[in-house]
């Protein structure tokens, strides 16, 4: 039965409207099953300014612990350059474009087309 991997779908599921209500820009979300032991995805997005992006954090942790019943792990909310919430099986990044640009985070963990692997 897989009752773990249904919770982690619908908390994903969700992670990404409220993502997409409060207007997050570039959301990309990377499957992170098999690669890391840490959580199942992972969801990488942009808020236009440090207020949009705490505002994103902020509205979504309240909505994952309402229907949820949890609390997420946040970190750098308070500074709003990137904002780091895990929620155990799904751990969302959300940034400001230039700290998302500068970190390129996604690039780790994405599939490299062309290359296989680099020194």
């Amino acid at each position: 039965m897989a009752h773990s991997q249904s919770i982690s779908d619908k908390l994903l599921e969700r992670i990404l409207s409220s993502l997409s209500d409060d207007k997050a820009e570039d959301v990309v979300q990377i499957n992170l099953q098999g690669k890391s032991s840490v959580a199942d995805h992972m969801v990488v997005a942009s808020g236009r300014s440090t207020r949009q992006v705490s505002a994103i954090a902020g509205k979504l942790t309240d909505r994952i612990k309402q229907e949820f019943g949890f609390t997420s792990k946040v970190e750098g909310k308070d500074t709003g350059d990137w904002v780091l919430i895990d929620t155990g099986d799904v751990i969302v990044h959300i940034f400001r474009p230039e700290v998302r640009e500068f970190y390129q985070l996604e690039k780790m963990w994405l599939p490299q087309s062309g290359s296989a692997s680099a020194n």
